[in-house]
């Protein structure tokens, strides 16, 4: 792999001398190099040529670029719908939203960069085009800005270096000769409907009449913790303005609360993007089912079913959602489990809990826990079809009108009473499911829905009014995901049930008269289920 870690045996060749002492890069002498900073010492590994002759003919014979008009994006239309929200909640005030900056994985090599997901709410863009990138919008008179609003968007990002430049060849983080191709500012603004500028004019954007309003000043909103530099450059410009910094952190708060809140019903295009992540998702678990029979028996074979996910959401997706859970026997009792070390043991249920991303980052996120061998044992089955009822009884009250807590009521309902026809609660179901008992959540402990789109759990930031106690509203989209977990340690259940861990989580869409199950055509029932892995494994 060429990187900006590489260590071919070539290199390290090049990079020591005969008698294995570091080699001072080209127009350095042996005395100054023991002077170098630690700053420079990462390029240690690298000779990069310095000479003038060089430079000079890296930078001839190419061919000139290319700075089309692309055409607009479908979602252009939509991303300044949601700008013009964010507009009318915030009149006068400049909003700031950083797309994030790239995020050490090791040393000097970085994590794949995904933007903020607010950013690419508001912006359209996905994948990996605009690390660094910052949305302005900038207060004008009502009604003067962009389509009617009172603000105008301008979209900074680090455009392309030329090939005459040493960035070109001699970045690793920008170079085209690293990364590739990125966007023009042109390209960008004729594609998503925006105003471009270089990240270079960034600084004066942001800290240019800061102060307090009732004085003449412009109030700014950020999203904080993003990117270090926006964070110093509008911290900065608000101590030149004398301004109270909890006061602004609060300030800030509410806007990361608003833009959560945003997210909280999707448009069209939205819910297009959820419809091609689930579809993806889909195909990926049908290659987790064919896998089973390569992982059963063999050291981490957990790992198996996982990379079998991971390559369709490369190959067709930008990526995954979230982490895998790929937990067979009683890993799938622990809920956030992502080690994926165990052995799949015939006999037992894997527990699978995965999503892909697509290219614009909205994410589904479906479970199936499916029989290792392709058939459920009498015990399973009992424990699945329990979860099956919980999560078909809260589909039934997921519809327009209802609350979103009634949905996670409704399917405690169904396991508390069977819990308490299995003989494992130690009160009835009707004393469990009050505030002062709850004991069957001892094996349920988690909630049943959360809100889905741009972040596998969405709209994390929304107030408590808008999110749980939230009236159901057509257009939202959330999972439902019941489950039963009876770990291998847990004496208050029969040994039979020790080990067995259940979820069903399906994606759901709320229509205008009731909701549409997005993840549907994967088999849920557990004769369906059984006749599915069949037909994959056996084809």
């Amino acid at each position: 792999m060429t990187s900006t870690s590489e260590n071919t045996s070539e290199n390290a060749a090049e990079q020591t001398s005969e008698n294995a002492r570091p080699t001072a890069p080209s127009g350095e002498t042996e005395e100054n190099a023991t002077d170098q900073s630690f700053a420079d010492r990462g390029e240690n590994r690298t000779r990069s040529p310095q000479s003038k002759a060089f430079q000079q003919f890296m930078a001839s014979q190419w061919a000139e670029p290319q700075d089309a008009e692309l055409p607009r994006e479908a979602v252009a239309d939509h991303a300044a719908r949601r700008r013009r929200r964010v507009s009318e909640s915030f009149p006068g005030e400049r909003i700031v939203v950083p797309a994030g900056a790239p995020k050490v994985r090791s040393n000097d090599t970085d994590y794949r960069f995904r933007p903020h997901s607010a950013f690419a709410h508001l912006t359209g863009l996905g994948v990996d085009h605009e690390p660094s990138a910052v949305l302005v919008l900038e207060p004008t008179d009502d009604g003067q800005g962009d389509d009617g609003s009172s603000h105008t968007a301008t979209l900074y990002f680090h455009p392309m270096a030329g090939r005459d430049t040493q960035e070109f060849y001699a970045d690793s983080r920008n170079g085209q000769f690293w990364v590739g191709d990125r966007p023009t500012l042109r390209e960008i603004s004729s594609a998503y409907g925006l105003r471009t500028a270089d990240l270079s004019q960034l600084e004066p954007a942001l800290t240019k009449n800061v102060g307090d309003p009732a004085q003449g000043g412009v109030r700014v909103r950020a999203l904080k913790t993003h990117d270090a530099r926006v964070d110093q450059l509008v911290d900065s410009s608000r101590l030149d303005a004398d301004l109270d910094l909890e006061a602004a952190d609060r300030e800030d708060s509410a806007l990361v609360e608003a833009l959560s809140e945003l997210r909280l019903v999707k448009d069209e295009h939205e819910v297009g993007q959820l419809r091609e992540s689930v579809a993806m998702t889909i195909r990926g678990f049908e290659d987790v089912v064919r896998s089973l029979g390569a992982a059963t028996g063999r050291p981490r074979g957990e790992r198996v079913v996982e990379g079998a996910f991971f390559a369709r959401a490369r190959s067709e997706g930008n990526d995954l959602g979230y982490d895998t859970i790929a937990a067979s026997g009683n890993n799938a009792t622990v809920l956030h489990w992502i080690r994926n070390t165990g052995v799949v043991t015939e006999g037992d249920l894997i527990l699978v809990d995965a999503g892909v991303e697509a290219e614009s980052l909205y994410t589904a996120d479906i479970t199936r826990t499916l029989p290792v061998n392709g058939i459920y044992s009498p015990v399973q089955r009992k424990i699945y079809q329990a979860v099956l009822d919980a999560a078909d009884r809260a589909f039934e009250v997921a519809v327009p009108g209802n609350r979103f807590r009634d949905v996670h009521d409704a399917a405690m309902e169904v396991l508390a009473t069977r819990l308490e026809e299995w003989g494992l609660l130690p009160v009835s179901a009707e004393v469990s499911l009050s505030v002062e008992g709850q004991h069957h959540r001892r094996w349920m402990p988690h909630g049943t829905s959360h809100h889905l789109g741009l972040d596998v759990h969405d709209c994390a930031q929304a107030r408590r009014e808008m999110y749980q106690d939230a009236v159901i509203e057509p257009g939202m989209v959330f999972t439902i995901e019941p489950g039963l977990y009876f770990k291998d340690e847990d004496l208050a259940v029969p040994a039979e049930y020790r080990g067995i861990g259940v979820r069903i989580e399906d994606d759901v869409l709320i229509t205008e008269d009731g909701n549409e199950n997005l993840s549907a055509a994967l088999p849920r029932d557990p004769d369906e289920v059984e006749a599915w892995m069949a037909g994959l494994t056996q084809g």
